[in-house]
């Protein structure tokens, strides 16, 4: 099955702003986000570009193995850097973080292990605007 065209260039955006919701699965389904350093680093993350105004972030859930965000972005942002964003920062934050309580350096990074991997799962497209 082929990912369908987005339309996603700035050149093809009809509205000034979209709102999508995603969800978004932690590596092999594991539970990352049960404990409560993990899902509040989770939170952090998406504070932080939200005070960033990178996109508006109307409403979440965060549960042990995924996520469900309600975003809007603007038309200087696609949904795939919005979403690149918040993975890319949880991810580099959560390796910081392992690496502070691990700094004998003899065992490896979990790096894909902190990395969650966002699909886009065939998200229910675009939801109307949220004003």
């Amino acid at each position: 099955m082929s990912i369908p065209h987005r339309h996603s260039r700035p050149a093809n955006i009809a509205a000034s702003e979209r709102t999508f919701f995603i969800t978004a699965s932690t590596w092999e389904k594991r539970n990352l986000l049960q404990s409560g350093r993990t899902a509040e680093l989770f939170i952090r993350t998406l504070q932080t570009y939200r005070a960033q105004r990178k996109f508006l972030l109307n409403e979440f859930v965060v549960m042990p193995n995924h996520v469900h965000l309600l975003i809007t972005v603007d038309i200087d942002m696609t949904i795939e850097k919005a979403v690149q964003l918040i993975k890319g920062g949880f991810s580099f934050q959560a390796r910081k973080l392992w690496e502070s309580k691990h700094r004998s350096g003899r065992e490896a990074s979990p790096r894909s292990v902190f990395s969650i991997r966002i699909a886009l799962k065939t998200i229910v497209d675009i939801f109307i605007t949220i004003r």
